[in-house]
């Protein structure tokens, strides 16, 4: 979420947008200073009931911007099962979730996350509460709106769908905008302006106003973006040395693989350093467990899949905030370098470094690497099967453990493993 560090290029002001007072103090209580280019510009369509597609990059504010707008007009209609927002991830649902309950606080708001993972039963019971709103993965929305008797969305009056830059959830969606009403206000919004935009703008939009603040390919202005020539046989040695010199900040390492995250965060606890790793099979409770241990800083390094890293982006870096984003590059990776420069159209700063350091590190690190991939072994050897059983055999997936099979895929999977 984009929160009071943001730049924006804009004079607005919470205020002059025709925010009401009690959302203006819980802004302020928040620590929010000025809205967002996407938010000053969303905001007075959406205040004024435009239906909204809104294209910003990652980390700009795109969850306040429709937020605040649905908050408003709940103050001036409440009642339960108000608006529904669609998340592709269990994480963002919880991050959508607490930051609806963060600027809705002075008005009381009640919201419910509906998502894989969690008892039915338990669920259905928050529902009957009617929460004012409901942030929801789509296939077990999709399950409670076919089996759980007394709830529907017949009554809703909002939409806001933050699945745009994630593919598989076409048949869930399309089920959902069965199930709620044609006469709502809908709120689309994405880093990208893609085909699947276009289609849903004509499936599910009413004379829609879009909001673009984004490019295709953009960076965080305030991000320094640096690089590290290394020669890959000490790759490792040289991310410890990172590790080393810039020891008093958080860091988030992304590798390729499970395997290479699992690896790398084994090497560096066990050279000392409080690293967690994250990637998408792991089970829910432990995903948000490494996200809260490295947010509220008892972890102070976060290995994560590239394939997690999309999530992390909202969940871990609230909102484009000044640091440095350092690639480790190899002799094999110079020619791909120089092609992000030329898509981005700027250049990677050279980080330094002191070989001599390095050098002195290798050894420690080779040993390190060696005790690391014996632990992972023996583990892998003790619960391989169970785990992989458990986790899909092993896939590197985000959400899809049983959201996809609740949104209507083939069952058999769940079956075998029963």
């Amino acid at each position: 979420m984009a929160g009071p560090e943001d730049a924006s290029t804009s004079t607005a002001t919470f205020q002059s947008l025709g925010l009401i007072e009690p959302l203006l103090q819980s802004l302020e209580k928040a620590g929010y200073k000025k809205p967002t280019d996407i938010q000053t510009e969303a905001l007075p369509h959406a205040l004024a009931g435009r239906d909204i597609i809104g294209v910003a990059s990652t980390g700009s504010g795109k969850t306040a911007a429709f937020a605040l707008p649905i908050l408003q007009k709940l103050w001036e209609e409440p009642k339960g099962l108000f608006a529904c927002v669609l998340a592709p991830t269990r994480e963002l649902a919880y991050q959508i979730s607490e930051q609806f309950e963060a600027l809705g606080a002075a008005m009381g708001v009640r919201c419910a996350v509906i998502i894989g993972g969690v008892d039915t039963p338990t669920q259905a019971i928050a529902l009957a509460k009617r929460p004012h709103i409901i942030v929801a993965t789509p296939g077990r929305l999709v399950d409670h709106l076919e089996n759980t008797k007394g709830f529907n969305l017949r009554g809703l009056k909002f939409l806001a769908d933050r699945l745009l830059d994630v593919d598989d959830f076409g048949l869930s969606i399309n089920k959902i905008l069965k199930l709620i009403p044609k006469e709502r206000t809908t709120y689309l919004f994405s880093a990208t302006m893609s085909s699947k935009v276009e289609g849903l703008k004509r499936a599910s939009l009413s004379n829609p106003v879009r909001v673009q603040v984004s490019s295709k390919y953009q960076t965080v202005s305030t991000l320094l973006q640096y690089h590290l020539l290394m020669p890959i046989k000490d790759k490792e040695a040289y991310l410890v040395y990172l590790a080393n010199t810039l020891a008093q900040n958080s860091m988030i390492v992304f590798t390729r693989t499970v395997k290479d995250a699992e690896k790398l965060a084994e090497i560096l606890r066990a050279l000392g350093f409080p690293a967690v790793p994250l990637y998408g099979t792991l089970s829910q409770t432990q995903r948000l467990g490494a996200l809260n241990k490295f947010k509220s800083g008892a972890r102070r390094i976060l290995v994560a899949t590239d394939i997690a890293s999309w999530y992390i982006t909202s969940t871990v870096w609230a909102g484009p905030r000044a640091g440095k984003a350092i690639t480790l590059v190899t002799q094999y990776d110079v020619e791909l370098v120089q092609r992000i420069e030329a898509v981005v159209g700027k250049q990677m700063e050279l980080w330094l470094s002191d070989p001599e350091e390095v050098a002195l590190l290798k050894e420690r690190v080779s040993e390190a690497s060696r005790v690391s991939v014996q632990a992972l072994r023996e583990k892998e050897v003790k619960g391989g099967k169970k785990r992989r059983r458990e986790e899909g055999g092993g896939r590197d997936v985000l959400d899809r453990d049983d959201d996809v099979v609740e949104a209507g895929m083939p069952r058999r999977w769940a079956k075998k493993r029963g």
